[in-house]
């Protein structure tokens, strides 16, 4: 991926009102990966006793990763959309600490393209959650009536 693409690709996910209410920022993208992270903040608690993050916002930041590394995939679809997203929670997330999702975009159809995550937080080697998922591969003509 250029660094035009990068540039291109990060500015989008940061752009998306969601991505930017959730402060989510592209950390590395390119070549059919890409890494987000997301700071903690007490707005996405699920749980005021223990202080979590909610697993939407977990949620939230793996699809959006997911489809960042297929955005960054060689191919340069134009656009993507989330066909199916599977998400397993391993564990809560630590409290006060930033939760950053890895993807990679491991193989692409014509349409479709398969990715798979992992989301983390700062102390521990093991993960929050991990995800599988198939996104659209939308280019060209294609993409123009996806984004209507």
């Amino acid at each position: 991926m250029s660094d035009d693409m990068a540039r291109i690709a990060r500015q989008f996910i940061e752009a998306i009102p969601h991505s930017r209410e959730l402060g989510m920022k592209v950390t590395e993208i390119g070549n059919a990966m890409a890494e987000i992270t997301m700071a903690y903040d007490k707005r996405f608690i699920g749980d005021p006793k223990t202080g979590v993050i909610h697993g939407g916002a977990v949620s939230a930041l793996m699809d959006t990763c997911c489809g960042a590394a297929v955005m960054a995939h060689p191919s340069g679809p134009s656009a993507t959309a989330t066909i199916d997203l599977r998400i397993d929670y391993m564990r809560p997330a630590t409290p006060g600490q930033s939760i950053t999702a890895r993807a990679e975009c491991y193989n692409v159809t014509r349409s479709v393209a398969f990715v798979r995550a992992t989301a983390m937080d700062e102390d521990t080697d093991r993960p929050v959650a991990t995800a599988t998922g198939a996104f659209t591969m939308q280019n060209g003509d294609t993409a123009k009536g996806f984004l209507k």
